[in-house]
């Protein structure tokens, strides 16, 4: 053997450790940035991170929700959403990070995820319902006032299929486009079934009676539900009514949607 041969030999241990001790930093200081695209990517713009600071593994940012690629009208969820990224998951083809938010989630959630499954655990996040209006319509034009809940079980997704049930709880919601405040509270299920999914619309209290049911699926979207007034207030809710819906009957408007 060669005296450089036998250099090389002695030196490649340390050139192999050298290099993954490299890789390592790089991937330790990797900047929060390079992970936030991937929700706008995911969601078509609709829900987005911004500001970005830390790390992937260790970092933080604010919540946005927009209308798509329309920015102008986006709002902002006071507060920032914080993770950490366990580091040797990795070596088993496995993202798993706990996040929660700082002011609407305090418990901490978990996300285990590889390339074709993910799993979330059970959580809770509270906001205020103007933050929808950065989805746009019909959000924007209701401009909703009040207390918005998300509530999921265990959601588990394979090869793109999602299993679980996420319930959003609507409490004293009022709009601008009505004197009487507050409307009501309402409560939406949402069940997860698969390659098809249900939702379901109840009044919980309240002069503004919604009720309705419909499925999504890969190929489709269907809602059918009525919008009615409780009698002491039909006269007062007649104008939103009609913004809601077609009139089916005295104080009643359908609630049809379907793509």
């Amino acid at each position: 053997m060669s005296y450089w041969m036998r250099r090389v030999r002695v030196a490649l241990p340390w050139l192999v450790v050298g290099v993954l001790s490299s890789a390592v930093v790089m991937l330790a200081m990797a900047p929060a940035a390079w992970l936030t695209p991937q929700f706008a990517r995911q969601t078509g713009g609709h829900v987005n991170l911004v500001d970005p600071a830390g790390s992937l593994w260790h970092g933080s940012a604010t919540l946005m929700l927009a209308a798509g690629s329309d920015m102008s009208a986006a709002t902002l969820l006071p507060g920032r959403i914080e993770w950490r990224t366990g580091f040797w998951p990795l070596f088993t083809g496995r993202v798993r990070m706990i996040m929660r938010h700082s002011e609407a989630m305090p418990d901490p959630i978990t996300v285990d995820a590889t390339p074709r499954s993910a799993t979330v655990t059970p959580g809770t996040l509270a906001v205020p319902a103007s933050l929808l209006s950065g989805l746009g319509a019909p959000f924007n034009t209701l401009d909703l006032q009040g207390n918005v809940q998300l509530s999921w079980s265990d959601w588990r997704s394979f090869n793109r299929e999602a299993f679980g049930q996420l319930t959003v709880t609507l409490n004293d919601v009022s709009s601008r486009v009505s004197l009487v405040k507050p409307l009501g509270s309402y409560r939406v299920t949402f069940q997860a079934q698969g390659s098809s999914s249900t939702l379901d619309l109840t009044t919980l209290k309240g002069p503004l009676l919604l009720n309705g049911s419909g499925t999504m699926s890969s190929a489709s979207t269907s809602f059918h539900g009525t919008a009615s007034a409780t009698p002491e207030a039909s006269d007062n809710l007649a104008g939103l009514l009609n913004l809601l819906g077609r009139p089916s009957g005295p104080g009643t408007v359908t609630l049809n949607f379907a793509h």
